[in-house]
């Protein structure tokens, strides 16, 4: 995709980036909403904090944008430290999850409101509106009443809204969660698209796993108050750094380790019930007395009715088929191995051996990651 940011929002990636050093927040009733945490956003970058229900993501963002105040450490937008600053001090565009939205206003009105509040003209005003009216691709829709709007475009409003005035950060609480899926998916596309045309950087919580892999230049996972790895998409699905994480980001395979050895060529080799198998271990801070498991993707296992070792492979793996789900563009299939041990397999149609086939599993060397059980 080309680089479609301005001068403006290329220097904004430098200026606006959020540091968070040790914030934690208890509640007045003692309850821990938010562990000592540490978390530094670039500016310009989209991340998202992504968790079940009670994991603390909201607390986070409110701690962010100043509407929950931090008991301990300290938080920096760009220069300035915005730790004790009110709301309104802290240059920051806020979506609520039901957009909030004036009724008694029409779209334009919406979007010019807080550019009232802020000082703007009326001639500045109305300049101002035509340009997110653009940027949100809304134009025709300037004088209909919120209540005229779907709810898909009145979440494209309440982001012109928020960006209206230039903030220096846009902060976002699940504002697709009344949506159905099809509709997040493509207003998911939108906000990326504008978040990353105007150069804002954007904090956005949710605890759909899909939405994050969408918008996300990374994404903060989150359990009982605290960040479990913060990273890119890609390094949490493929290279997660604790059962908790592999298993809130999809599907996952757990195989059982009894003990670690070194490999062959240096590597790590993980003993399991299937032989030695290679592993990588990305484990920020591993415990000498933990469980190990070995965490596979149905996706990186590779179902086969051949039984022939492979360079690159894992020696194969005798198994029984036990359940085919048909799901359009691939199969969810479930093999039993030889140590009674369920295994998923994600693969095409066409992969599947018939039946009265043999059935063999196998994946790639690199493909195992190790994580505490």
């Amino acid at each position: 995709m080309p680089d479609r940011r301005s001068p403006a929002a290329t220097r904004a990636e430098a200026a606006n980036g959020i540091a968070l050093d040790r914030v934690g927040v208890t509640f007045a009733n003692t309850i821990v909403g938010l562990q000592p945490t540490t978390l530094f956003i670039p500016g310009g970058k989209f991340c998202t904090l992504l968790g079940p229900s009670g994991s603390g993501k909201t607390t986070l963002l409110r701690a962010i944008a100043g509407l929950v105040p931090p008991t301990s450490g300290r938080i920096t937008i760009g220069e300035t430290d915005v730790t004790n600053l009110p709301v309104q001090a802290r240059n920051i565009g806020f979506v609520f999850q039901n957009y909030a939205l004036f009724p008694h206003m029409n779209v334009a009105q919406n979007i010019g409101y807080p550019l009232k509040l802020h000082g703007w003209s009326a001639e500045e005003r109305q300049v101002r509106v035509a340009e997110i009216l653009q940027l949100i691709e809304m134009p025709q829709v300037a004088t209909r009443t919120v209540g005229e709007l779907s709810g898909g475009q009145q979440q494209r409003v309440a982001i012109g809204r928020a960006l209206a005035y230039r903030p220096a950060l846009l902060l976002l609480d699940e504002p697709m969660g009344a949506l159905d899926r099809r509709l997040r998916q493509q207003l998911g596309a939108g906000l990326r698209e504008i978040q990353q045309r105007t150069g804002i950087t954007a904090v956005y919580v949710t605890h759909d796993q899909e939405e994050a892999f969408i918008l996300s230049d990374t994404i903060a996972v989150m359990s009982q108050g605290s960040i479990l790895q913060h990273a890119t998409p890609t390094e949490l699905y493929f290279r997660p750094n604790s059962r908790f994480v592999a298993e809130f980001l999809g599907e996952a395979n757990f195989v059982p380790v009894s003990r670690l050895e070194r490999g062959a060529h240096g590597g790590l080799a993980a003993l399991t019930a299937y032989g030695a198998i290679p592993v990588t271990d990305d484990r920020g801070d591993p415990r000498a007395d933990s469980q190990l498991v070995a965490v596979l993707r149905p996706e990186d296992v590779v179902l086969t009715d051949e039984s022939s070792t492979s360079d690159g492979f894992v020696p194969p793996i005798p198994v029984q088929i036990v359940k085919e789900l048909f799901l359009g563009s691939r199969c969810r299939v479930t093999v039993r191995a030889p140590d009674g041990k369920e295994i998923v397999v994600e693969c095409a149609k066409a992969q599947v051996p018939a039946p009265g086939r043999p059935a063999s599993i196998k994946w790639k060397l690199n493909a195992a990651v190790l994580v505490d059980r």
